[in-house]
């Protein structure tokens, strides 16, 4: 249950019992505004000076919002007037439960809440809890605050909300760093094995036609490599027996809308890249940029006559090459442990969860998720439990023979 350390009054909140350490002697008490809709245009104007992950920016909210239309609430921390902390939320039904999750449900990884700089330092837990009691007197009906995949830290700021309650999520997160340059970089990387690889998928891509890497620079663009990648992906979970997250046509408008807005920005959050070969897209990805790092969110390969030939690895290669070129420090791939990251990562960052029940049920709840997170983390670490849990999978769609790897993202 919430320790409710305010006193509610309307829509907002003061924290009436905050630590004298963490406030000015003279200091406002820190007040707490909740609003549903209404509270979308403020929280993207606090998002442009504010510090946040890609999946909090105001471009991937606002287009959540308008493409998937959820029940969602914007929880503000406010200090003599000021946003501070902010927190964008959609309540979702699980089973015969509410819960409260950050927009964009499994899409959103490496979350970091919206955060004004100088706040950040001050670590003030008990104006944390003070929001997360007002979002349970403002919406009783919500059961539990499920706060998943959060990093640990964004660009050496720490995560105030690693001062709840918290435990490890099951997958890691992968990355490489970029330190030094590409050349650099293969030396650390098995790179002689690298360049003679990338040389032979040239040759074999230059037999069947010519080839180009491509950057969405329009809305065909977009629309073109978003089409390719969504039949590809389409097909790839069939395979896998599992559900296709990009499967419903409101999380396929809301990518189109985020890529699309990204167009017309002088440093777009969210790009697209894509490796063509004989006038066919055989690879896609779509990143995001969050300060120094590069993000590949979501990647796919096509699965027909050079599928054999490792496109996803051939667009990796140069999207890092491109990552270097740009000054980035880290190219991430994000959450998922597969080996065709492996071939690249030299940083592992285990994300962490927070839950936070608002009641019995959602306590109920609450206690399943952590112990399925321990289950997942428990078979994900056993390679052998791992390979037979992906082979009983395919099994069930009647697919026996092993596929590739190298889309799971």
């Amino acid at each position: 249950m919430v320790d409710a350390t305010a006193s509610f009054d309307g829509k907002r909140l003061a924290a009436s019992q905050a630590s004298p350490r963490t406030l000015p002697r003279n200091a406002a008490a820190p007040l707490v505004s909740i609003a549903a809709a209404e509270g979308l245009a403020a929280y993207a104007t606090f998002c442009r000076s504010a510090l946040c992950a890609p999946a909090q920016s105001a471009a991937w909210v606002l287009n959540w919002a308008a493409e998937v239309r959820p029940d969602l609430l914007i929880a503000t921390l406010e200090l003599e007037g000021k946003p501070a902390f902010a927190l964008a939320l959609e309540v979702v039904k699980r089973g015969p439960l509410r819960v409260a999750q950050f927009m964009g449900g499994r899409h959103a990884n490496g979350n970091f809440c919206a955060a004004e700089p100088q706040w950040l330092a001050s670590g003030d837990l008990t104006a944390i809890q003070s929001m997360l009691a007002a979002i349970a007197r403002f919406r009783p009906d919500i059961d539990l605050i499920a706060l998943e995949r959060l990093l640990p830290d964004l660009d050496g700021t720490a995560n105030p909300l690693a001062s709840l309650d918290h435990f490890a999520s099951p997958n890691l997160s992968l990355a490489v760093d970029l330190s030094g340059g590409f050349d650099a970089l293969l030396l650390r990387a098995s790179g002689k094995r690298k360049r003679k690889k990338h040389r032979s998928q040239t040759r074999k891509f230059e037999a069947v036609g010519s080839y180009r890497r491509i950057e969405a620079s329009s809305a065909d663009d977009v629309e073109r490599l978003l089409d390719a990648f969504f039949d590809m992906k389409e097909q790839r979970f069939r395979k896998m027996g599992i559900a296709n997250v990009f499967g419903d046509d409101q999380t396929r408008a809301f990518f189109r809308g985020l890529f699309k807005q990204a167009l017309g920005e002088d440093k777009p959050c969210f790009v697209l890249h894509g490796l063509e070969v004989a006038g066919k897209l055989r690879a896609v990805t779509g990143a995001s940029r969050s300060g120094s790092r590069l993000i590949c969110e979501f990647g796919a390969i096509a699965e027909d006559d050079l599928a054999h030939t490792s496109p996803g690895d051939f667009l990796f290669f140069d999207n890092i090459q491109d990552a270097c070129r740009s000054g980035f420090a880290v190219y991430d791939f994000s959450v998922g442990d597969e080996p065709y990251k492996r071939l690249w990562c030299d940083i592992e960052t285990r994300h962490f969860e927070v839950l936070v029940p608002l009641t019995l049920k959602g306590r109920a709840l609450g206690q399943a998720l952590r112990q399925g997170a321990r289950l997942k983390a428990f078979v994900k670490n056993s390679p052998t439990i791992w390979k037979l849990t992906k082979l009983l999978r395919r099994k069930a769609v009647g697919q026996t023979a092993p596929v590739p790897t190298e889309d799971e993202n």
